[in-house]
């Protein structure tokens, strides 16, 4: 399977690693600093290197035998066993990992189960089960500015599976489970460990800080059911 270095370094830009599958869309090596698609975040895009040249990296996907880097068509793909050198799209993978820290403060500010989600370089949402008229678009734009300019820190630990399932209250997201069977999940914790603005399993890229998010606003508020309500958020600054 492939290392995730990406799960103790989120800043972590590139890597060299080896191959241990190729195909004609693309290869899993032994460790990746690239994140795959799951949770609502995208998978990253960025660049490999190796002696027969350089080829865009345009997705990363979850495989059986680890984490696929599907590769730009039309390009001689590295067999078994060569040696590679990956480079994230850094770019695109901060305002994922921004708008990833965002969507906790959102889920931390609204009282209800999340239904569903998407993180997105310019737009993300997410659905609450929640009665109509239930969100201030204005109140809530000002309660997640101050959360993000309270500069709270971010960090991660790990739990077993069954001191989760001893506090099944940590999971918000009703679409979306911690993944099992390895005997550990992974904790994200905004704020004070003791006293957190959020805590909830998850597996993605996020900041080292909340001031790290910049200035948003709330968009659209969406009715997407009988008590199915979308929160579109938008960053004020690129």
């Amino acid at each position: 399977m492939t290392e995730e270095l990406f799960r103790e370094d989120a800043y972590l830009r590139q890597c060299d690693a080896s191959v241990i599958a190729s195909d004609d869309t693309g290869i899993v090596t032994d460790k990746t600093v690239c994140y795959a698609m799951s949770g609502g975040q995208p998978g990253d895009c960025g660049v490999l290197t190796w002696d027969g040249g350089e080829i865009p990296v345009i997705d990363t996907r979850k495989s059986d035998g680890g984490i696929l880097h599907l590769l730009e068509p039309g390009h001689e793909m590295p067999g078994e066993g060569a040696s590679i050198r990956l480079s994230v799209d850094w770019d695109r993978r901060h305002r994922h990992m921004r708008m990833h820290t965002l969507m906790h403060l959102l889920c931390s500010s609204v009282e209800g189960d999340v239904t569903g989600g998407q993180i997105g370089e310019a737009k993300s949402r997410l659905d609450f089960n929640l009665p109509a008229g239930a969100i201030d678009k204005e109140a809530l734009t000002k309660r997640l500015n101050e959360l993000i300019q309270a500069d709270y820190p971010t960090s991660t630990r790990w739990i077993s599976e069954d001191e989760l399932d001893a506090n099944p209250s940590l999971v918000r997201t009703l679409s979306v489970q911690p993944p099992r069977g390895a005997g550990k999940i992974r904790l994200v914790c905004i704020g004070d460990p003791d006293n957190p603005v959020d805590l909830q399993p998850c597996g993605g890229t996020h900041v080292a800080s909340t001031a790290e998010i910049g200035p948003v606003r709330v968009g659209k508020v969406e009715n997407k059911g009988r008590q199915n309500r979308r929160v579109n958020l938008v960053f004020d600054t690129p």
